[in-house]
């Protein structure tokens, strides 16, 4: 699977860049101020490369680890332990910053706590260098593909930008789930050395600080 977070969008009566079909031009507010929109929201997609599909969580709080995680879980939850029964282990190709970052101790921490622990996978992630987000997946494979579905249209609302994301397909067979997670979701969670110690963290031979496998701890859960 490949997962990122996508632009932050303001969600009111403010343009939206591009070109779309329509019999007159919506008319929007001349500024976007972020003080007159309803909310910012925060789409973090998950795509499934073998299945060609996507999901997407948007969030209406903070882009933090926490919020990485629980849309990760959210897939597993809804879509994944399904579509892959049997399934303990888990591919995760990541970009190398926000909370998803390679060095975010709170990331690790909660993929323990919230994928690991919870559903017993054993989850390897692979983070991709800097600059090099152009070739994860998910980016160009279904946000772009989201970016061209709501091309020129005002997301007004929630519900409208959710619609949007789950009427968006491709020739070759895309389909999008999406949810709504208006959790609250505080930045800059603390976490200690002794929490990072409790990890089951192996790292890699090649890049072992973008490249690691994290095992479930199912004596730890069950004490």
């Amino acid at each position: 699977m490949s997962v990122d977070t996508k632009k932050k969008e303001l969600i009111g009566n403010f343009r939206n860049g591009g070109r779309s079909w329509c019999r007159s031009a919506p008319e929007v507010d001349e500024h976007d101020f972020p003080s007159k929109a309803v909310c910012q929201a925060v789409p973090f997609g998950v795509y499934d490369v073998t299945k060609n599909a996507g999901f997407v969580v948007v969030g209406t709080s903070y882009n933090t680890p926490q919020f990485a995680v629980s849309a990760i879980a959210r897939w597993w939850q809804a879509e994944g332990r399904d579509a892959y029964p049997g399934a303990d282990r888990l591919l995760i190709l990541a970009d190398g910053g926000g909370g998803n970052g390679s060095r975010a101790g709170a990331w690790k921490v909660n993929l323990q706590e919230r994928l690991c622990n919870r559903h017993r996978l054993t989850v390897t992630v692979c983070h991709y260098p800097p600059g090099c987000s152009k070739w994860n997946p998910v980016e160009h494979r279904l946000f772009s593909q989201i970016s061209k579905n709501w091309e020129g249209q005002p997301l007004r609302s929630l519900d409208l930008m959710l619609g949007y994301i789950r009427g968006t397909t491709t020739r070759t067979g895309l389909r999008v789930s999406a949810e709504l997670d208006d959790a609250t979701y505080p930045k800059g969670q603390k976490v200690t050395r002794d929490d990072l110690g409790k990890v089951s963290f192996k790292p890699h031979a090649d890049c072992p600080i973008r490249n690691y496998t994290i095992s479930p701890q199912i004596a730890d859960q069950q004490a």
